[in-house]
Formats: C-alpha cells, sequence, structure tokens
C-alpha cells in the first residue's frame, strides 16, 4: 500500500518538473556582413575613435572570405593600435600579420610601422640605450631591404636622429668621466665620436673637449693637433673660439681651402641645368 502511493507520488513529482521545464529555443547565428563592419571601422578610424576601430577591423578580418580584403583589416588593427600608444599590442599585431599575410602589398608598410614604434619609444639616451639601438636595428633593416620605398627618406631623417643620440650618450659619458678626472676613459669615448660619429652634430665638441683635455695634461702638440681639425673643418664653430683660446696666442688655425675639383664640379652642374 505504502510502496503504491510512494511511487505514484514520484510519478507526480517529475511529471510537474518536465511540465515546468522550458523547451529550448534555437536561435539561428546571424552572418556578419564583412564588408559592413570594415566600413563602420574606417568611418570610426576617421573621426580617431582608433580604440573602436581596431576592435571593428580585427572583427571584419575574422569573417572576411577574400584574403585581400582581411589583410587589409588586419594592418588597420595594428595601425589603431599604434594610434593609441599600445605599442606591445601593436608589434605583436604586426608580427601576426606577416606571418599570416607574407604576400600582402602592405608588408613594406608593415616594417616601417615596426620601425616607427620602436623609434617612438626613445625615451631618454642617457638612462637607457636598448631603445636607441632597438630603433637603429630595425630602421637599418629596413633601409638595405627597402632602400627606394617611399618610407624611406622618412626613416633616414629618423636614424640620423638616432645617430645623434647615440653620440649624444657618448659625450655625456666622456663628460662625466671628465668632472671625475678620469682622462683615459674620457679621450676614449671622445674618440669614439670622432671615428663613429663624425657627422653628427656632436663632433665639434668632441674635439674640443680633445684639445682641452690634452692640453691640461701637457700635450700641446696633441692638443694642437685637434684644434687644427676643428679648424679646418668647423673655423667658425663657437667650440673651436674656445679651442683657440685655450691655446697660446701664437697658434694660427687652419683655414679651409676650396679645392679646383669643387669649381668644376659646380661648372659641370651648371652646364647640365643649361
Amino acid at each position: 500500500m505504502f510502496s503504491r502511493i510512494f511511487l505514484i507520488i514520484s510519478f507526480s513529482i517529475i511529471l510537474l518538473f518536465s511540465c515546468a521545464k522550458k523547451e529550448e529555443v534555437y536561435v539561428p547565428e546571424v552572418k556578419v556582413d564583412p564588408y559592413k563592419v570594415y566600413e563602420e571601422a574606417y568611418e570610426a578610424f576617421n573621426k580617431g575613435d582608433y580604440f573602436f576601430a581596431q576592435k571593428k577591423f580585427s572583427k571584419a578580418e575574422l569573417n572576411f572570405d577574400v584574403v585581400e580584403y582581411a589583410a587589409k583589416s588586419s594592418i588597420m588593427a595594428s595601425y589603431c593600435l599604434y594610434g593609441i600608444n599600445f605599442y606591445v599590442e601593436s608589434l605583436e599585431s604586426i608580427k601576426r600579420y606577416l606571418k599570416k599575410y607574407p604576400a600582402d602589398k602592405n608588408v613594406i608598410y608593415a616594417h616601417y610601422l615596426i620601425a616607427l614604434i620602436h623609434f617612438e619609444q626613445i625615451t631618454d639616451e642617457k638612462k637607457d640605450m636598448e631603445p636607441v639601438l632597438k630603433a637603429k636595428e630595425k630602421i637599418d633593416f629596413f633601409l638595405n631591404e627597402f632602400p627606394d620605398s617611399d618610407y624611406a627618406i622618412d626613416l633616414q631623417f629618423k636614424r640620423d636622429l638616432v645617430i645623434n643620440q647615440m653620440a649624444a650618450k657618448e659625450l655625456f659619458v666622456a663628460k662625466y668621466y671628465i668632472s671625475v678626472q678620469k682622462w683615459i676613459p674620457a679621450i676614449n669615448r671622445l674618440k669614439i665620436i670622432i671615428k663613429e660619429y663624425n657627422q653628427t652634430i656632436f663632433i665639434e665638441e668632441a674635439l674640443h673637449r680633445l684639445v682641452e683635455i690634452n692640453y691640461y695634461l701637457g700635450l700641446d702638440d696633441q692638443a694642437k693637433i685637434y684644434a687644427k681639425i676643428l679648424g679646418y673643418n668647423y673655423n667658425s664653430s663657437e667650440w673651436f673660439q674656445q679651442s683657440y683660446k685655450i691655446l697660446n696666442k701664437d697658434y694660427k688655425p687652419a683655414v679651409k681651402k676650396v679645392e679646383n675639383k669643387d669649381k668644376s664640379l659646380i661648372n659641370k652642374i651648371i652646364r647640365k641645368i643649361k
């Protein structure tokens, strides 16, 4: 008797819960139109909303069947990350782009963007040289691989700035050694500037410091050699004037002469113009 009652109650409970359970509703997947998403991304990009644009470009890439459009969406997403100073994320995005679309027409621009990102991460070369060296490495790679690119001129200019920063670091260290009277390390640093960075704006001061140190150490002949180099190449320089004051009044700076071949070169150019 009790068994029958228990079975009836159990059956009733199961039936109750079965009726109470909601039927699952099938929701069909909405297909994303990648062209529409790309347009939304591009519109946001033009408005300067790079954060929103990056998300839309990434979404468009995932839904494009055409490789060309997917690749373009990818590089645009990378640029948007660069635009909001997400440098690490942008570099990762570019690396993925280069791996996934190695034959895309924007590969050169991707390498330019890599160099640009490293250049813009340079802060203070006196404290940390790693960003400077990394930027030079990436710029040199680009200039070697794509010397005729439209972006080469800009990166060549940036490379000159990087070289100047490297020279500035050497001069900064040299002046520190001078301040603590460590003459040999100071001379070595200054010679690096003369040998490796002689096209920078710091060459004049480096030569003057060598005049200064050698004169202080009693090496007058050596001081005059550096003064002559300074005077021959930069005789209107403030640093040459200072070097001249250090040496005795009988010392006459060398005057740079204009060679005849320079004039002939000018004449050739004039003839070509005519």
